[in-house]
């Protein structure tokens, strides 16, 4: 079968500002991102179905015998095995949501539902991320299963002696450095991938993922279920929060109930709140509806998209959304929410440059031998034109 992980307008609209740049499926929640997840329980390569702008990227390959995942369901062996039992012309549901569908037909972004199909109810409980905050309250789960996943089979590097350790689920992969730090995995797993470093005087608890070559600074405080993707550079206090890739936080500032996107820079002494001063539940603004809507959480901090920044000393107020390619910085809380290419802060805001945009994101990754694509500038010429 060929595997596709397909975004329908809705999941992918209430995701925003992240999946103004990636499909659902790229969004990294545990250790993985969805569709690596997929990708390593069905030991096969897939593609996937998007919004036409980001297709040249992502692009989908059909075949005569397609297997259609919701790129925002989140796998477990059970959904797995039933997903792969179906047959041609079955489509697996829960609750009236569509988990997956086999068949020979091209779908693409907008299609719903297919006549003729014979639906197949699936009994157990099933995982969606349906909402950005899902993405923090969803990352201990995907922590737990992402560890025995990355580690089945496997032996870790041995633990280094000048570090204090609790609990025995800790996996260190080859290259990594680890000296004088405290190691608590007694609240969960802690996994340090490959050639990363936590640097000394550093305090992390379970769950915990390192992604490959990623750096904790002097002196970390890591709440967990915390996620460091790739390539990160983290310092500070950080809670419950999920960093995709490439994105900094290298000095103190406390980060809670949040997520980064990738090639952000967040400067000395940003700090979030995720908690509101009379302990209410949390309004965050949704794209789809374009105006704030009711998380019923209590906690909820930063949402940061790709290529955004923040100046030294800012403060973002609980539930503060930041879209693709702005810059925050000044005294006082910035609005709630913050467009796509905006430049300011409290005192007001002007449109980005694109080209200054640009050259600075070209510098950011230049720095990590990374080149923007002309099909990645394409996408950030789309969101800035429609903004």
């Amino acid at each position: 079968m060929n595997v596709i992980l397909i975004d329908n307008l809705d999941n992918w609209q209430n995701l925003k500002p992240f999946t103004f740049t990636r499909p659902v499926s790229q969004i990294r929640v545990g250790a993985l991102a969805i569709a690596e997840k997929w990708e390593k329980y069905l030991s096969s390569s897939l593609s996937c179905i998007t919004a036409d702008y980001l297709s040249k990227k992502y692009t989908c390959n059909y075949t005569d015998d397609n297997l259609y995942i919701s790129s925002n369901l989140l796998p477990d062996l059970a959904i797995i095995e039933a997903i792969k039992s179906l047959n041609m012309g079955q489509v697996l549901k829960r609750d009236g949501k569509t988990i997956a569908r086999r068949t020979s037909l091209k779908l693409d972004f907008t299609s719903q539902e297919i006549d003729g199909e014979e639906i197949i109810e699936y009994a157990e409980e099933v995982s969606f991320l349906n909402n950005l905050w899902d993405i923090f309250k969803l990352n201990g789960k995907e922590i737990e299963q992402d560890f025995k996943l990355l580690t089945k089979g496997k032996t870790s590097q041995k633990i280094s002696g000048t570090n204090k350790v609790l609990g025995d689920a800790i996996f260190i992969e080859e290259g990594a450095k680890v000296e004088c730090c405290i190691l608590n995995s007694t609240t969960g797993p802690i996994y340090i991938g490959k050639n990363t470093e936590i640097m000394e005087g550093s305090i992390i608890r379970g769950p915990f993922i390192l992604g490959e070559n990623a750096t904790i600074k002097m002196g970390a405080k890591i709440y967990g279920p915390t996620t460091i993707g790739p390539y990160c550079k983290v310092g500070g206090e950080v809670s419950n929060s999920v960093f995709f890739a490439y994105s900094n936080k290298g000095h103190d500032g406390f980060l809670g109930n949040s997520v980064v996107g990738e090639w952000c820079n967040l400067g000395a002494d940003t700090n979030t709140s995720n908690l509101k001063n009379n302990y209410g539940s949390v309004k965050i603004f949704n794209y789809a509806k374009n105006e704030m809507v009711q998380t019923n959480e209590q906690f909820c901090g930063l949402m940061m998209a790709d290529h955004s920044k923040s100046g030294i000393n800012t403060m973002f107020n609980t539930a503060t959304v930041v879209g693709v390619a702005a810059n925050v910085f000044g005294a006082d809380f910035p609005p709630k929410h913050i467009p796509s290419f905006s430049w300011g802060g409290a005192s007001g805001f002007v449109k980005y440059d694109f080209d200054k945009m640009l050259e600075t994101a070209k510098n950011m990754m230049s720095r990590r031998n990374v080149t923007l694509s002309q099909e990645e500038i394409d996408i950030l010429r789309h969101i800035y034109q429609g903004n």
